[in-house]
């Protein structure tokens, strides 16, 4: 996560990102996030807003103009639908209360048939963004999930996930509280939910098609073409489509199906394969990994870790390692011998060996890791030692 952060040019300091020990839904993450705001400021007014939307600053104005609200209401906003959309859930309007509205019933994302009832009823597209006033928060947590509720009162929060529900802020708290206002957005707004909603929001070329990358396109249109490869992508004839081609996976649809992504996922999720969970860069407590080529014997990978940090005391039942130094200082420990490599230089790590690579520099360390064995995935890890409180 922190690597990530940098990557988008942004320093932000470790304690201000808190990371859940393991996903359990929306209100989880949210009570994780406002009880550390009330450990350190006190009561506070809080927003909470998905990762990928798209918000204009007169948005945010009406947005920010909500919190005169918040020491009565949990308050929400919902978007003001362009169309009958049925990837949204549906918020149906009470009576008028400030600038807002009490929310009379929250709707389930609806068939055609219901969406476009609802868009005549005045209902409104559930944004799923909030504006909570910690002291109100607390107090409804409190009446609709006790449980949750004294879970957060302990401090460790791998005791308090552990047993934790996969609950979402919407059916924990939302659609059980009567303290609940809605306003209204009428600004730009896009929840980037799939590829064509990405589409609508990107650059176009005279042909409407959104392109990233090298390309030859004859006769097509409106697509959406995206490649991580230096490769040629070229379409003949072919309209309204998605193409994004990633190094562990090619993804080709029309645009009007993209939502259907999420059922890949599933897919690749009952399968148990490790590409559901993992990408090509993966980011760790201690740096990252890209994985640059793999096959069911060997993986090579691309290791960078930060400065001053290490990774786990670790071994490996099913395969080997070998390590090269690209660029920076690495400390070794393999067994009970301990000693440096400069780039260039490399080792080789047995399988049943405990190691540990560390970065005792100022500047980041950089190697590539060949793996060879049985089993070259990462269940094949056993920890001896974690500073980072992994299992």
């Amino acid at each position: 996560m922190i690597g990530q952060i940098k990557e988008l040019g942004y320093d932000v300091p470790n304690e201000n990102v808190l990371i859940e020990p393991k996903g359990k839904n929306t209100l989880p993450a949210i009570c994780f996030g406002m009880r550390e705001i009330e450990k350190r400021y006190g009561s506070s007014v809080a927003g909470i807003f998905p990762s990928d939307h798209i918000l204009d600053k007169s948005a945010m104005r009406t947005i920010s103009g909500a919190e005169a609200l918040t020491p009565d209401y949990l308050v929400t906003f919902g978007i003001v639908p362009d169309s009958p959309h049925t990837g949204y859930g549906y918020i149906k309007l009470a009576e008028q209360v400030g600038d807002g509205y009490r929310v009379s019933e929250f709707r389930e994302k609806p068939v055609l048939s219901e969406a476009k009832k609802y868009v005549k009823e005045g209902c409104l597209w559930n944004s799923g963004m909030f504006l909570f006033n910690t002291d109100v928060f607390f107090a409804e947590l409190k009446t609709h999930q006790p449980s949750v509720f004294e879970a957060f009162e302990a401090d460790n929060i791998d005791k308090i996930y552990k047993n934790m529900p996969s609950i979402s802020i919407d059916y924990g708290i939302m659609e059980k509280s009567n303290r609940v206002a809605v306003v209204r957005l009428d600004e730009k707004w896009s929840d980037l939910g799939n590829f064509d909603a990405m589409y609508d929001e990107f650059e176009k070329d005279s042909s409407g098609n959104v392109v990233y990358c090298d390309k030859v396109l004859i006769n097509s249109a409106d697509n959406l073409i995206y490649s991580r490869h230096k490769k040629l992508v070229s379409l003949i004839d072919v309209s309204g489509m998605v193409v994004v081609d990633t190094p562990d996976a090619l993804l080709v649809c029309p645009r009007s199906s993209s939502q259907k992504v999420k059922d890949i996922v599933t897919e690749l999720k009952n399968k148990n394969d490790e590409r559901a969970y993992l990408h090509e860069t993966v980011y760790r407590p201690w740096g990252s990994y890209t994985i640059l080529e793999s096959s069911e014997r060997h993986k090579i990978k691309n290791i960078t870790v930060m400065p001053e940090k290490r990774l786990s005391l670790q071994l490996h039942h099913h395969r080997s390692e070998h390590w090269v130094v690209v660029r920076g200082m690495a400390l070794v420990q393999i067994g009970k011998e301990e000693f440096f490599l400069r780039p260039g230089e490399s080792t080789f790590i047995s399988g049943g060996i405990k190691h540990r690579l560390s970065n005792p520099g100022k500047l980041p360390l950089e190697i590539i890791e060949v793996q060879l064995g049985d089993a070259v995935d990462e269940d094949d890890i056993v920890r001896f030692d974690d500073e980072y409180g992994r299992v």
